[in-house]
């Protein structure tokens, strides 16, 4: 059997497959090592996997099949399976690195157009790491590219929050994160066995971080979101060293105190030097069924913590959004099914929306970039 015109039709089909983990065509990364097509209209398609224990063989095998009976002149298809040599890894690896050989913190270059928000608060408790995954859903659900690496090592939640329970795969020293709505995440929830507890202090925290940011693959993204641990140690030092063009996101709910401690977490950014973008109030005022308002933790507190921003800073730190109340959320959290795509339309997806469309309403900037502009 030769490489017939329909198995040219096939390989045409097979550039709609995007592998699982590095949302790229199969066929440009060198996974798809041979396509025939007998006289009985069966396709015979080899498919090489980056790993022999790659976690997604399964539905690489289905988007290979469904694919390839799309193809004009195929009824069936078959997939055989094989492994990529340690040379093809290699070569794997250099180009998704770019043709870069040693390993970088991609979102440090000064030619990264990446936004990248460090959302963190004063506290915990305060819904950080709900905001910070709904907020990344809904981005992703606008269209974007998004990554999230979960910066609280201590205390991980965004696995669970995400309805993740893949592990990452390896392609030797490279990590491949997770896809889950379409958002790439990393997290040492994904490493560790169930309620393993993770001791570590402050040059293995900042170690953490910085093996996310140049061992894992997240490829070109539009938006970054680092899920900070409450407060402003060890992490949160660290990622605006690891970022210097990090932005911070405070969140903070209604409440009087927590408000307090949260203006002190947005402060911190006159020490590392990172702009803040906005605060997000969480937990606010809920409307009740019979239009009564109830305000479990008051009111108010996201707005003072952003005037508060703004007089200490000396720039205007806005107010993106306040989230109401929701029993809904948590309950989205628990399912691992984030409000923004499981109840778009709830009072709390709404807001979260409208606070991740503020958020992507400036395009990827080119300022400070140099630009291939001749005069004359």
């Amino acid at each position: 059997m030769s490489e017939s015109a329909a198995a040219e039709r096939v390989r045409r089909r097979l550039d709609e497959v995007l592998d699982p983990e590095l949302r790229i065509p199969i066929t440009q990364i060198g996974m798809v090592s041979g396509v025939e097509v007998d006289d009985d209209a069966t396709a015979w398609i080899t498919v090489k996997l980056t790993t022999e224990a790659c976690p997604m063989r399964s539905r690489i095998v289905d988007d290979v099949r469904e694919a390839a009976v799309r193809a004009e002149g195929v009824r069936t298809a078959e997939v055989q399976l094989g492994v990529m040599t340690p040379e093809e890894r290699a070569d794997l690896k250099e180009q998704l690195r770019g043709g870069q050989g040693a390993k970088v913190n991609p979102f440090a270059q000064p030619d990264s157009l990446t936004r990248v928000y460090a959302v963190a608060s004063g506290k915990g408790g305060v819904g950080k790491s709900t905001v910070t995954v709904n907020l990344a859903c809904a981005m992703a659900a606008k269209g974007l590219k998004v990554g999230v690496i979960d910066a609280d090592i201590h205390g991980f939640s965004v696995p669970g929050l995400m309805g993740i329970t893949d592990k990452p795969t390896r392609l030797d020293e490279m990590i491949l994160p997770p896809v889950a709505y379409e958002v790439k995440t990393i997290s040492i929830g994904m490493f560790v066995d169930g309620d393993q507890a993770v001791a570590w202090r402050g040059p293995m925290l900042h170690r953490a971080v910085e093996q996310f940011l140049t061992d894992v693959h997240f490829g070109d993204l539009d938006v970054l979101l680092l899920d900070l641990p409450p407060g402003t140690g060890d992490i949160a030092i660290s990622v605006a060293q690891l970022l210097p063009g990090s932005e911070l996101l405070v969140v903070t709910t209604p409440q009087a105190a927590a408000a307090q401690v949260a203006a002190r977490a947005g402060a911190l950014s006159t020490q590392t030097e990172q702009r803040v973008a906005g605060v997000v109030e969480n937990m606010g005022p809920m409307t009740l069924p019979d239009g009564t308002v109830l305000d479990l933790f008051g009111s108010g507190g996201g707005q003072q913590v952003a005037d508060r921003l703004s007089e200490s800073l000396g720039t205007h730190v806005p107010l993106l959004g306040s989230v109401p109340l929701d029993p809904g959320l948590r309950q989205a959290g628990d399912d691992g099914a984030p409000a923004v795509i499981s109840a778009p339309d709830s009072p709390a997806g709404q807001a979260l929306h409208e606070v991740a469309g503020e958020l992507t309403r400036r395009p990827r900037g080119i300022r400070g970039l140099s630009l291939p502009v001749r005069i004359g």
